[in-house]
């Protein structure tokens, strides 16, 4: 490879090494800790990526709620303290996406989510998947943006 080649993409690959070393791992003690090798959450360039939340009781490792509407509940509370460590809040979030174990749950998990997001209105993906973590009915991601 020629020398004015490498010259050329050096400051890309240099960029590139700074963008990644400025990664912020989120944990949140408030929050169920992860149940494989991954993070609750992690930061970068202004905005908080958060792994999906389950209804985990954090003090109790025990799943909360047999029905969507309070798994959904629960699933919120764990998120918003995992974006609290981020130091961002249900408010700044641009992207959730919402795993159901059943698409018949849409409409219970739906009235919950907008009562809990309040006048936020993310980009939103819902799909309904054959299993997830411990069984349980409902799963959420989001990507919020950190508050300055």
């Amino acid at each position: 490879m020629s020398s004015s080649i490498l010259s050329r993409f050096a400051p890309a690959i240099k960029t590139q090494i700074r963008t990644m070393s400025s990664l912020k791992v989120i944990n949140s003690s408030a929050a169920p800790a992860a149940l494989g090798p991954y993070s609750q959450a992690i930061a970068a360039n202004g905005l908080v990526f958060c792994s999906g939340s389950i209804p985990i009781d954090p003090k109790s490792g025990e799943i909360i709620g047999s029905e969507v509407k309070a798994q959904t509940r629960q699933v919120f509370a764990n998120m918003t303290e995992v974006l609290k460590a981020s130091n961002a809040s249900l408010s700044s979030v641009v992207k959730t996406t919402v795993f159901l174990k059943n698409m018949n749950d849409f409409v219970a998990m739906n009235e919950v989510y907008g009562e809990l997001m309040g006048d936020a209105r993310p980009a939103r993906s819902t799909v309904e998947v054959a299993r997830l973590p411990k069984d349980v009915l409902v799963e959420i991601e989001c990507v919020a943006v950190v508050n300055n």
